[in-house]
C-alpha cells in the first residue's frame, strides 16, 4: 500500500442491532431486495469493550447487500444477553443515527410496492428542502427508514430500490458537526442548510418542532475496490432547536435495537487514523488489522463525531465472491484507488437468498 494515502469507497453499511437477526434479515429481503450475504457469522464481539459493558459479548452478525447498488446492512444480535431497547419515545433530532436512506430509481413504484406490503408508512410522498422525493417508514422493530430518488446505480434490476445511501444523524453543535463530517469524511458539498419547521418531518415523532437541516453529498467521486457498487453517498444533519434532544443510545450498549453505527469502506487505515486524530478524533476501537468474520476479513476501526455517534472503518483484505466454489479475493495486492471489474461483483447474485 501507498504510505500517507488513504481512499474512501463509500457507505459500506448501517449496523442495525435488533431482537432477531433471522427474522430482520427476511424482513429486508422481501421489502428491499438485500438478499446476498457478505457474511453470516456468529462470533464474540470482543474488541468493542468501550462500548458493550467492558466484557466481550457473543452475538450473530448478517451483512445483506442489494445488488443494485448501494451500501449494505449489518444486522447484529446478542445471543447471550436481552437487547435493551431505547425506553422513551424517540423524536427528530435525537442525537445519533435516526434513519436510514435506502435508494429507489421509482420513488412512485417504491410506495406503491412498499403499501402493498401493508408495512408501516409514514405519511405520503413529499420534497425535502432540495426538492428530492421521499417518504419514511418503520421496519418490523419500529426503526425509521426513508426512501429517497436516487439516478446513481451499479446495475439495472427488477425491484425499485437499492442499497443505503446514506442516514439522517442529530446532533447538538450543527456547525461542528458540519465540519467534522466534511473535514473527516469528505462531505465537502452543502446541498441545502435550512432552518425552520418542515411539513416533509411532521409524520415524524417530533417532526413539528423547529430545527436546522443540513444536507451533504461529496464532490470528489469516491475510489477504491468497491467505489462503483457503493457510489454516491449523503449524510444529513438535524439539529432539535427548540428543545434538548436526548442520546438515542444513552444506558445502552452497541449492538442494542436501532442504528448502531455508521460504516464507510476504506483502503489505507494508517493514513485515516492520521487524518483522525488530526481532527481531534482519535480510534476508540482498533482491530489492528486482526478481524475475520469467516467470509471476510481485513483490518477495522472506530471513532465518534461531535455527540458520540459511531463512525466505523473497514478495510477489507479478503473476502469470498462465490462461497460455494472457494473463491476468494485478496484486495492487499490491488491498486488503492482501483474499483474491482463489475463482473466480479455482479458475480455475488450466486449467493442469493431468496
Amino acid at each position: 500500500m501507498t504510505k500517507g494515502r488513504h481512499y474512501i469507497s463509500g457507505i459500506q453499511q448501517i449496523g442495525l442491532g435488533n431482537t432477531d437477526v433471522h427474522e430482520t434479515w427476511r424482513w429486508y429481503r422481501e421489502h428491499f431486495g438485500f438478499d446476498v450475504p457478505v457474511f453470516n457469522e456468529a462470533a464474540e464481539a470482543g474488541l468493542m469493550l468501550p462500548y458493550t459493558g467492558g466484557q466481550p459479548q457473543k452475538r450473530h452478525a448478517i451483512l445483506a447487500i442489494n445488488l443494485r447498488g448501494g451500501g449494505g446492512l449489518e444486522i447484529w444480535q446478542y445471543t447471550e444477553r436481552t437487547p435493551q431497547p431505547v425506553d422513551f419515545q424517540l423524536q427528530v433530532g435525537d442525537l445519533g443515527i435516526y434513519v436510514s436512506k435506502i435508494k429507489s430509481s421509482d420513488i412512485q413504484a417504491a410506495h406503491a410496492f412498499l403499501a402493498g406490503k401493508e408495512v408501516g408508512l409514514l405519511g405520503d410522498i413529499s420534497q425535502n428542502p432540495a426538492g428530492q422525493e421521499h417518504f419514511f417508514l418503520q421496519d418490523l422493530h419500529g426503526n425509521v427508514v426513508e426512501v429517497v430518488e436516487s439516478g446513481h446505480w451499479f446495475q439495472p434490476g427488477k425491484f425499485s430500490m437499492g442499497g443505503v445511501v446514506g442516514c439522517t444523524i442529530g446532533v447538538s453543535d450543527m456547525d461542528a458537526s458540519v465540519h467534522f463530517y466534511r473535514g473527516v469524511l469528505g462531505f465537502d458539498e452543502v446541498v441545502f442548510d435550512k432552518s425552520g419547521i418542515f411539513p416533509d418531518l411532521t409524520c415524524l415523532p417530533g417532526g413539528d418542532g423547529r430545527f436546522r437541516r443540513v444536507l451533504l453529498r461529496h464532490t470528489e467521486p469516491r475510489k477504491g475496490a468497491f467505489s462503483r457498487f457503493f457510489s454516491n453517498n449523503e449524510i444529513e444533519l438535524v439539529q432539535a432547536t427548540n428543545r434538548t434532544p436526548r442520546k438515542i443510545f444513552e444506558g445502552r450498549y452497541w449492538g442494542d435495537p436501532g442504528y448502531i453505527h455508521l460504516c464507510f469502506d476504506i483502503t489505507g487505515m494508517a493514513s485515516m487514523k492520521a487524518l483522525c486524530e488530526e481532527h481531534g478524533c482519535p480510534f476508540t476501537v482498533d482491530s489492528s488489522d486482526s478481524f475475520d468474520m469467516g467470509d471476510a476479513a481485513g483490518h477495522f476501526s472506530y471513532i465518534e463525531d461531535p455527540d458520540g455517534t459511531l463512525i466505523e472503518f473497514v478495510e477489507t483484505h479478503k473476502m469470498h465472491l462465490i462461497k460455494k466454489l472457494g473463491w476468494k479475493l485478496d484486495l492487499r495486492k490491488r491498486q488503492l484507488d482501483k474499483p474491482l471489474p463489475d463482473w466480479m461483483l455482479k458475480s455475488l447474485r450466486l449467493g442469493r437468498v431468496k
